[in-house]
């Protein structure tokens, strides 16, 4: 499949994700903001290494669970999307929800800045909550249809 989404992995084994799946919800929630896909490539990272990104291309001094890096030009959504797969473990432990609904939730996360919405000021993370939790019903719903 020749798709502008790709998926990387650097010092962590490639999570258990169904890629081409994935690929066509990112497509999906794109469009329903008027956007569409450019290049976006997910690197998937341990806590080490998305601290020194962290360190290096924002001056903060703490782990995350996602960077999002924004390529996009007008429509067109792109960018490096660093996910810590052992801050995603953490987080989800700590919330009681399972692994691949975190690592969903931080996957469609960075597609929803590249989209334009914020979570940093006042009100901000209660949209980007709803946000998220539309998608993720959004996928959850692709996945019924195919069952």
């Amino acid at each position: 499949m020749n798709s502008n989404i790709q998926f990387l992995a650097e010092d962590v084994e490639m999570p258990a994700i169904n890629q081409a799946q994935i690929r066509v919800w990112v497509e999906a929630v794109a469009r329903s903001y008027g956007k569409k896909v450019g290049r976006v490539t997910y690197i998937f990272v341990n806590d080490e290494r998305i601290m020194t990104v962290n360190r290096k291309f924002l001056q903060h001094d703490y782990y995350t669970d996602i960077i999002t890096f924004d390529y996009t030009e007008g429509t067109i959504i792109g960018g490096d999307l660093f996910i810590s797969l052992d801050t995603v473990s953490s987080n989800a432990e700590e919330l009681g929800l399972p692994y691949r609904q975190e690592l969903h939730r931080v996957i469609i996360h960075g597609i929803l800045h590249l989209c334009g919405i914020n979570d940093k000021g006042p009100g901000e993370r209660e949209i980007m909550e709803a946000a998220e939790n539309k998608a993720l019903a959004r996928l959850e719903a692709m996945k019924d249809e195919q069952n």
